[in-house]
């Protein structure tokens, strides 16, 4: 409707314009006085003034339209809340720890993991071997439960030796863990503060095989969550133990 409406006002001015052109010729032949031409020329200023003050209103009204809705959305921006907590499903699983590797910088802890999950090739070089061979990361600190000593030995071990960047893994921190949780706990990139990827033993959270223990979901565990002094607090009292 406000389409054909602008169009409307647009013919209005050609058709005014068409006229001026013709008053004008007409006296130039001198088929019509100027005492005549004067008025129809005032007119049509008079006219095409209207029509300029009419899309001068519309403008305004737009505008004015334009300015409620961006209020209207920064209301409903300010409205959502950003989750403290994200659940990350089997689908989303290696593709979220591949980026949280690629992302983490300086000291990267890993707490309580199950080394198991890193026994095969492929899921080494898509769990581990990122973070290890990321350049921004310093340093990666496992705090580990005792009884996974001779995993760590024999396989675990040997595949961080050949990595690019083997040399900032640490010594692993062995200590009595009857904790049934485990978490990634680094700074991330671009925003520059810490975040976790948290899993749990056991089932749902973990799928058991013969072999190994796998994660099934995981949390990500925002930079804004209260969660996170808990993590590192957890994992401070744990390489206090002698």
């Amino acid at each position: 409707m406000k389409h054909n409406r602008s169009h409307h006002y647009e013919w209005d001015a050609i058709a005014g314009i068409l006229a001026a052109i013709s008053a004008i010729f007409l006296h130039l032949f001198h088929v019509v006085d100027e005492h005549i031409v004067l008025p129809i020329m005032l007119a049509l200023m008079a006219l095409l003034f209207l029509n300029f003050l009419r899309h001068t209103l519309n403008n305004e009204r737009t505008a004015v339209q334009v300015e409620h809705t961006q209020e209207m959305v920064a209301k409903i921006k300010a409205s959502l809340t950003t989750p403290d907590v994200v659940l990350i499903g089997p689908r989303q699983l290696h593709a979220a720890n591949e980026q949280f590797a690629r992302n983490m910088r300086g000291e990267a802890i890993l707490f309580n993991v199950c080394l198991s999950m890193y026994r095969t090739q492929p899921l080494f070089d898509a769990l581990l071997r990122p973070a290890i061979e990321n350049p921004q990361v310093t340093s990666i600190q496992f705090v580990l439960d005792e009884g996974q000593q001779e995993l760590w030995q024999a396989e675990i071990l040997p595949k961080i030796t050949v990595c690019h960047g083997a040399g900032k893994v640490q010594k692993p921190h062995w200590c009595a863990l009857s904790k049934n949780l485990s978490f990634i706990l680094a700074d991330t990139q671009p925003i520059g503060a810490t975040e976790a990827l948290l899993s749990f033993w056991g089932e749902p959270f973990m799928a058991q095989s013969t072999e190994r223990k796998v994660p099934r979901y995981i949390f990500h565990i925002q930079t804004h969550s209260e969660l996170l002094p808990h993590l590192v607090e957890l994992d401070r009292k744990c390489r206090m133990q002698v």
